[in-house]
């Protein structure tokens, strides 16, 4: 089987090598290094180093050199290709498969990464010659310095049809086409594709130039232009300075997505050499995935225009389903209009490194836009954001980071929307008080009377879709535990199955439905649940068997909030009624209306949880 150069770079640079050694060989922190005693000959004195930049280890001793294919192949007896395939599987990559014309692709990739790193030089050529000096010029108004401009090979495509063409003409003009250095147009001689502009090369993991972003010096569009898709060069699986961001990731333990190649080299000038961009498209899988190697979590920032805040929610909703525990993103909010290179410019990198250390988690960046999306003071509206939040947390397929999706929503969505409450105004006259406002006392808390009554007025039909809720949902049990503790106090053969449901949680957090209806039916209340799963009898969407577990869930915790506070409520009405009528008084009216209003947003919330009747 033929692996590619390129396969093989990729598979050492996913690797680290001193986790790879770690797990057999001792070894400590030295610097930028790790050392160890020599695994190949017996020492006292560790002489033995690791290198993650280089991805090497070498030992000062006996000579004993190599990476992480080497290590297996050496230290621990491996065949190479068993070697490449357990690298392989912990990088997440596949072997490829055998192909006949591998070779022949690889010597033709090899001519065209000769072509480009020939155009390469043509244009750093170009760019200190006579024809360069308007690109020079443009370098100073940036202030991109000349060290800088040399470290990312930057260049200058001469205004010419021909220049490029006439240079590198022994590789012939059919590889230049295949390379996307020249435009071949029916019936017409081919002509250079970039042509008065500064020139920006892309380079792959490896650091060899697969293509170009040009520039343009003046007026005209498009303002950047880059390569067409090649063999070489795929701008979906791209990140542009990926090679040297590689090692800057390593020493920061971060990495920076920007826009476009020059907010790159600026923050790379400014200190911040971790920035990578993708390549004049939104962020794709590929490239997340890329992001997600160096970092567990990669910092967007993106513009602060709209069209860069649009970008940054496209990245969210693209990584929704490949979040994993540990694994998400960040967001850098930058001032309104302005972008990494203006802000290192204008304010310097402090400035910059600020916002990068108060970064915006995933889960704020989504609330934050899906509230701003549409005003909400109507039901409807904030039934909408419920439902968006949920379709959200949905794709999302990791069960363990879902289930922490679905819950974070539902708790900022009760938080944001809870009762304000009320305040009272003063009895009699005090500073500053307007003329005829009284000070009424604060709600108390409820009374015994009232807390017993709450225990045992449950409202069995609720109490019962709630039941069958968790049931279905065993996982939410453990969420609602304590608001569930209340409950217990349900007489009959109802709160014993609500008791059983809840102990058997207690013992077993990894329950499935499943699992929990065989332990019920040992324990004999085998017919009760198979009674309360019946979901034409209990129209919730979380009493039915194939709803949305994310809106399921969601609903659960708003009919299980309502279950409890409901009793409590209707008895301090009651209570609140009894005391009106033995003696009427403006506080006793008082506390009898807002818990009449209280009742009716209970209802409310309850109706909004019904299923419509389809019949």
């Amino acid at each position: 089987m033929a692996l590619t150069p390129a396969f093989l770079d990729e598979l050492r640079a996913r690797t680290t090598l001193s986790a790879l050694i770690g797990r057999s060989v001792k070894i400590t922190r030295a610097g930028r290094e790790w050392k160890a005693c020599c695994p190949f000959h017996n020492e006292k004195t560790p002489s033995f180093t690791i290198n993650d930049d280089k991805g090497f280890y070498h030992c000062f001793g006996c000579g004993a050199h190599g990476d992480a294919i080497r290590w297996l192949t050496d230290q621990q007896g491996l065949p190479f290709m068993d070697a490449v395939k357990e690298l392989a599987a912990a990088a997440g990559m596949d072997v490829p498969q055998a192909d006949p014309r591998a070779a022949e692709k690889a010597e033709k990739a090899k001519g065209l990464h000769e072509a480009m790193a020939d155009a390469a030089k043509f244009y750093v050529d170009q760019l200190h010659g006579l024809a360069g000096a308007e690109a020079r010029a443009l370098l100073e108004r940036r202030r991109i310095t000349a060290d800088t401009a040399r470290a990312f090979g930057m260049g200058y495509a001469p205004d010419s049809r021909a220049k490029l063409r006439e240079t590198l003409k022994t590789y012939g003009d059919p590889m230049l086409i295949e390379a996307g250095m020249l435009i071949q147009v029916e019936g017409k001689e081919p002509y250079d594709r970039f042509r008065g502009r500064l020139m920006i090369p892309i380079k792959d993991a490896r650091g060899r130039v697969i293509g170009f972003g040009g520039r343009i010096i003046g007026e005209g569009e498009p303002k950047y232009l880059n390569s067409p898709e090649t063999p070489l060069f795929d701008k979906g699986r791209t990140l542009y300075n990926l090679d040297r961001a590689q090692a800057a990731s390593r020493k920061t333990g971060r990495v920076i997505a920007v826009e476009g190649y020059m907010d790159v080299i600026a923050l790379a000038q400014a200190g911040f050499g971790e920035a990578v961009a993708p390549l004049g498209t939104a962020l794709t899988e590929h490239q997340l995935e890329r992001l997600w190697w160096m970092a567990d979590i990669p910092l967007l920032a993106f513009d602060g225009d709209a069209a860069g805040q649009k970008a940054a929610i496209r990245a969210a909703h693209r990584a929704l389903p490949h979040l994993g525990p540990g694994r998400s993103l960040a967001f850098v909010t930058l001032p309104h209009g302005q972008d990494p290179d203006d802000l290192v410019r204008s304010s310097g990198p402090q400035a910059f490194e600020a916002l990068l250390q108060a970064a915006q988690p995933l889960a704020d960046r989504l609330w934050q836009h899906e509230l701003a999306a549409e005003p909400l003071d109507t039901p409807e509206a904030r039934a909408g954001l419920k439902r968006r939040l949920s379709d959200l947390a949905a794709t999302i397929q990791d069960g363990n980071v879902r289930h922490e999706y679905v819950a974070e929503f539902r708790n900022r969505w009760d938080a944001h929307f809870a009762p304000a409450p009320r305040s009272f105004a003063p009895r009699t006259p005090m500073r500053g008080a307007r003329p005829g406002q009284r000070w009424l006392p604060p709600e108390p808390p409820p009374s015994p009377t009232v807390q017993a009554l709450g225990a045992t007025g449950i409202d069995r039909v609720l109490a019962k879709a709630v039941l069958a809720g968790l049931i279905r949902h065993p996982a939410e049990i453990a969420r609602h535990m304590e608001t569930l503790s209340s409950l217990r106090l349900a007489d009959g053969a109802l709160g014993r199955l609500f008791e059983a449901v809840v102990d058997v949680a207690l013992e077993d957090q990894a329950l499935d439905t499943a699992r929990l209806r065989t332990i019920l039916a040992a324990s004999g209340f085998d017919r009760q649940a198979a009674e309360l799963l019946r979901a034409d009898t209990l129209p919730f969407t979380f009493t039915q068997k194939d709803w949305d577990a994310g809106r399921a869930a969601l609903d659960l915790g708003e009919a299980i909030a309502v279950l409890v506070a409901r009793p409590q409520v209707d008895a301090a009405l009651a209570e609140a009624t009894a005391a009106v009528q033995a003696r009427f008084s403006d506080e006793a009216f008082e506390r009898q209306v807002t818990l009449v209003r209280r009742k009716a947003e209970l209802e409310a919330r309850l109706a909004n949880l019904m299923l419509a009747d389809e019949t």
